[in-house]
Formats: structure tokens, C-alpha cells, sequence
């Protein structure tokens, strides 16, 4: 007979029930971040619903809109020339009377060693792998600063090719988990890095050029696997506010096959 236990990773009590609206830093605004600032607006609006404070969401992009993000990305023709992190959070703070922040420059350590603010959730939806390891770097630094407002706690990472894609979450620091008899808890997931790192680094060598054209760009991502993983993998961020655990760390998706292979928490 298996005795064996699932095993879970119980959500940290910051997330549960915080006393103000729970930060988090989203790292990239195009493909699939524009479309997860969506989900993150529908998020947010729904836990003030259920009597929780929200989200204070500070969006790290230095991209401007060309004509070659219309169509797959979520801009429209008068917003070219803008700021992608700009002309995203303007539109959902004048949809939804949040106060969501813009920052129209790139994540990462500043000239004089400053860290970027800190946040507890972070998201990063970039397209290069070395981008990858330098959160990586400046996550770890701020998990050993001693502040302890806004103490990161978990990582969410978006990365896709053409038809296929992944979404990872890792803790930052050590959640401290319940005694519990049903289940086998686990208090830290590694980083994508540290998980996939040899991984990362022989995808390294495709080509990630920015494209000219929509039709250009469609020939290196389909249409619709940016949504879809937003959707997912904001899904699996719900699940940590909605039910306080999750056996899943993340997925796999191939979009060419409907396919999508979950990943256990170990």
C-alpha cells in the first residue's frame, strides 16, 4: 500500500491575509507580459471582491511600441511610440482607479550598486537567458538585505519559443511551512537558474533579434502562445491566494499539440 504524501507548498501568510495591497514587480511588458498585466488588473479587482487588499503592481519595461508589436502584443496603433510599461499601466489605471507604477527602464542593478525596489512577488516575461540570470543575481541580494517591508518571497518566470513554453515558480527565501498530516510540505523551489540553468543555456543560441513586422514575428512565436501561458500561469498565481497551497510548481505547454504537462512540487 503507498503511504506516500503529497506533496504541497503552503502559501505565505503575506499573501494570505497582508494588510495592504501585496507588491509585485512584473519584468517585461511585451508579448506575454503585456497580456498577463490583464489577468494581473482581473486578479486584483477580484481579491478586493473577496475582501482582500489587492495588488500594487510596478511594471519594469524600456521598450518603445512599434509597429511590430501590434497585433501579437496588447497595443493599439496610437500608442506607438510610447513606453511600453507606460502606455500599459495609464490604460489600467484608468480602467480599473488603481495607482499601479511605470518604470520606462530596464530591471536591474544601478550604476552605483542600488537594487531595484523591492517587491513580494516578482514575474519576469523576458526573451533572453542572460536577462534570466541577472534577476537571478539581484533577487538573491535582496533576499539578504535585512528590511523587512516588501521581503521577497517568490519568483514567477515566463519563457516561450514558437509553439512551446514554460512557467516556473520558485521561492526567493524559506517559506515556513505548517505541520500538516496529510500532506508533505515543502518550503523552498529553486530558481529556473538554478533548476534549468544548463537548459537555459543551450536555448541561448536561437535567435531572439527583435523582429520589423508582424508577419516577422509570427514566424518565430504563434499568435496565441503568449495568452495562453499568461492565462495559465496566472492561474497557478490565483491558486496561491485562492487555496493557500499548491502541489504544482508550474508547467510545461506545447501549444502545437494542446499539451500541457504540470510540475510537481518536490
Amino acid at each position: 500500500m503507498n503511504t506516500d504524501k503529497l506533496k504541497v507548498h503552503f502559501t505565505h501568510k503575506d499573501l494570505i491575509n497582508p494588510t495592504n495591497p501585496v507588491s509585485v514587480n512584473v519584468i517585461g511588458a511585451g508579448g506575454t507580459g503585456s497580456k498577463l498585466m490583464t489577468a494581473l488588473m482581473e486578479m486584483s479587482h477580484s481579491l478586493i471582491e473577496l475582501g482582500h487588499p489587492g495588488l500594487s503592481v510596478r511594471l519594469w519595461d524600456d521598450d518603445i511600441i512599434t509597429l511590430a508589436n501590434l497585433g501579437r502584443q496588447r497595443f493599439a496603433h496610437s500608442e506607438l511610440g510610447l513606453h511600453k510599461s507606460v502606455a500599459i499601466i495609464n490604460r489600467i489605471n484608468r480602467w480599473s482607479g488603481t495607482r499601479w507604477k511605470a518604470e520606462a527602464r530596464k530591471f536591474e542593478i544601478g550604476s552605483l550598486g542600488k537594487l531595484p525596489e523591492r517587491a513580494s512577488i516578482y514575474i519576469s516575461c523576458v526573451d533572453n537567458v542572460k536577462t534570466r540570470f541577472e534577476i537571478a543575481d539581484i533577487l538573491s541580494k535582496q533576499n539578504n538585505d535585512k528590511a523587512y517591508s516588501n521581503r521577497p518571497l517568490y519568483w514567477l518566470d515566463f519563457g516561450n519559443s514558437q509553439n512551446t513554453g514554460q512557467v516556473i515558480l520558485s521561492t526567493i527565501a524559506k517559506i515556513t511551512q505548517p505541520d500538516s498530516e496529510e500532506f508533505e510540505t515543502v518550503a523552498t523551489m529553486p530558481f529556473i537558474t538554478d533548476e534549468f540553468g544548463e537548459l537555459l543555456k543551450q536555448s541561448e543560441e536561437q535567435d531572439n533579434t527583435p523582429s520589423c513586422s508582424l508577419a516577422e514575428a509570427l514566424q518565430k512565436q504563434e499568435l496565441y502562445i503568449n495568452s495562453t501561458l499568461a492565462q495559465m500561469g496566472c492561474s497557478l498565481l490565483w491558486n496561491l491566494f485562492r487555496n493557500g497551497l499548491t502541489p504544482y510548481k508550474g508547467f510545461f505547454l506545447n501549444l502545437k499539440d494542446f499539451r500541457s504537462t504540470p510540475i510537481p512540487v518536490n
